[in-house]
């Protein structure tokens, strides 16, 4: 199969191209603009020839018509992704999520790309209380900028699909964790400050819950609905990992070693989400899948991996990560809401 991989260079979507290029014969080119969360170090070590990568924008489109001609399927990662950022600047957020969507659609349905793979979010099913899981028949009710882009692009896709055919598969998942992650989240933040000893912010009371998965999991969903997956329909991707922010916090701290006085509580998120709950049973009775990680032992890998490659998150804390950080959580220096 010939696959092209909008966002490969991001984390999701590295971590999926990593995937497939140690385990399938698929032909994989990689389409990433390379902002600030894309990173062409997340691709190294994939050797040589298994990867075509393209340098572009997913508004461009002549540059992604020009990827997609010859493609039998497209998994399209390529999104800002932080709700945070969607905050502090909406308009980007429906430039790429939303216009950058239909732009590849409009390619995918004109080259005759033979399936298409939206890759979106738990987060446009808006929040839960403390009972009860998003089914792929609950509403779409997103609540940041962030959520309301991706639902965006959601309907677009299955516009494209009901009015013009295309083969269209959408997967909604949980709060992902692994290597690569970009460390304006949760997990990989509170690794890095807590392995130097920082301030560790944490929003609001913490109690904020999140239905953790490991990006392996996640990856490995996508590609089993990619390759059999019925079109049209809709995927929960989740492996049970309900936790509070504070919980998830902790947990890292006892796993790094360090004092559990390093949690500093900020003020919250404007509109922060109290819980995110996935019914994944769909994904699991029809596709056969099921996680390969529990949340502990995807915890004590993924905090490994962060001690084990100072090298990579070195680069990458500097620059705009620090600037952005200093303008949202001042003196912090940096922030954690997942």
């Amino acid at each position: 199969m010939k696959l092209l991989v909008t966002g490969g260079a991001g984390f999701i979507g590295s971590n999926f191209v990593r995937l497939l290029a140690s385990e399938s014969e698929h032909e994989l080119t990689v389409l990433d603009a390379l902002t600030y969360a894309g990173n062409l170090a997340n691709l190294e070590g994939i050797p040589a020839g298994r990867l075509r990568f393209v340098h572009a924008d997913i508004c461009d489109a002549a540059a992604v018509r020009a990827c997609c001609a010859g493609q039998d399927a497209v998994v399209h990662f390529a999104a800002e992704s932080h709700v945070d950022r969607s905050i502090l600047d909406p308009g980007a957020f429906v430039r790429t999520n939303v216009l950058g969507t239909q732009v590849l659609l409009t390619a995918a349905r004109g080259a005759g790309v033979e399936r298409y793979v939206q890759v979106s979010t738990d987060e446009v099913y808006g929040s839960l209380s403390s009972s009860g899981r998003f089914s792929e028949e609950s509403p779409l009710c997103p609540s940041s900028p962030y959520s309301a882009s991706k639902a965006g692009a959601d309907l677009l896709a299955q516009a494209a699909a009901h009015t013009f055919g295309l083969a269209v598969l959408i997967t909604r998942c949980g709060n992902n964790y692994g290597p690569y992650q970009f460390p304006e989240k949760l997990i990989p933040l509170t690794i890095l400050r807590a392995m130097r000893g920082e301030p560790i912010p944490v929003y609001g009371d913490g109690r904020n819950v999140r239905d953790w998965i490991h990006v392996e999991d996640h990856c490995r969903a996508i590609w089993r609905v990619l390759e059999a997956g019925a079109p049209g329909r809709v995927y929960n991707v989740g492996s049970d990992g309900e936790r509070p922010n504070l919980e998830i916090v902790r947990e890292i701290l006892r796993l790094v070693g360090t004092s559990r006085d390093l949690i500093t509580f900020v003020r919250d998120r404007p509109g922060h989400d109290f819980r995110y709950a996935l019914d994944s049973s769909r994904l699991r009775r029809e596709l056969g899948w099921s996680p390969r990680w529990t949340l502990g032992s995807g915890l004590a890998a993924t905090v490994r991996w962060y001690r084990e490659h100072p090298e990579w998150w070195g680069k990458v804390l500097s620059g705009e990560y620090l600037e952005y950080t200093r303008r949202q959580y001042g003196a912090l220096a940096g922030g954690a809401g997942g």
